[in-house]
């Protein structure tokens, strides 16, 4: 996309989803709710921020994310080995769950309500590292053409697994957590380079093997998760 044909169109997609919600919103201010001017003055404003927000975000994806993650996969996979593709692929998966604002709020939210023996950190660390190792697996179903329902029915299948062995507050926690860590950043770089490198790969099918991806990363975090409270509810039940 170019950034005059684009912004209209991202600017109109930020419009519908927006103001659905605000005419929603003034319509229980007007029946129900009646805040005071100043108190509905300040909301009006902070959802003009999050739109104003959401256009400049959804504009550098179209513009600049996705271009280049589909460049660089299609690089990566026409010019280097697969061991670098898998490096990479672990690399960014990782950051791309570390930068993800999402991920950091329900990290900061399991902080909180578990009173602190549960800290944002170790869980930040533990989703990232376990959507690296995802994109990872995924990364090499791309390059050797390995059915992914063979990778998924196995994945979902030690996920029941590690459920019945980890605490049922970590399960609900973990099965937060998939959707969390699949936001914009892991579906406008992850996938469109997975994309890109299916394109690279000579035989390679991009709707076929680019896609599954995001799968994959919602079910790393109900794995490593759950393996997060298996650990430590046995270090609790040591000491």
């Amino acid at each position: 996309m170019t950034h005059a044909a684009s912004m209209p169109e991202v600017i109109l997609d930020v419009l519908q989803a927006i103001l659905p919600v605000l005419a929603f919103f003034l319509l229980f201010q007007y029946l129900y709710i009646r805040y005071p001017w100043v108190t509905l003055k300040r909301i009006l404003m902070g959802v003009g921020v999050t739109a104003l927000g959401m256009v400049l975000f959804l504009g550098g994806v179209f513009i600049g994310f996705m271009p280049i993650a589909q460049d660089m996969g299609e690089h990566l996979a026409l010019n280097y080995d697969t061991w670098v593709i898998l490096a990479f692929g672990f690399l960014m998966g990782f950051l791309a769950t570390y930068a993800e604002p999402a991920v950091r709020v329900l990290c900061g939210q399991v902080e909180k309500s578990s009173g602190g023996y549960i800290h944002a950190n170790l869980l930040l660390w533990t989703l990232s590292i376990g959507v690296a190792v995802l994109v990872t697996i995924g990364m090499a179903r791309i390059v050797y053409g390995v059915d992914f329902r063979l990778i998924i029915i196995t994945g979902y299948a030690l996920a029941l697994l590690m459920m019945w062995k980890s605490e049922s507050q970590y399960v609900a926690i973990a099965f937060d957590a998939g959707g969390v860590a699949t936001g914009p950043m892991a579906v406008s770089i992850i996938m469109t380079m997975a994309v890109g490198i299916a394109s690279g790969i000579e035989g390679g099918n991009p709707i076929i093997d680019g896609f599954g991806i995001i799968a994959l990363i919602a079910l790393a975090p109900i794995l490593f998760v759950s393996a997060l409270g298996v650990v430590l509810t046995r270090k609790e039940v040591e000491t």
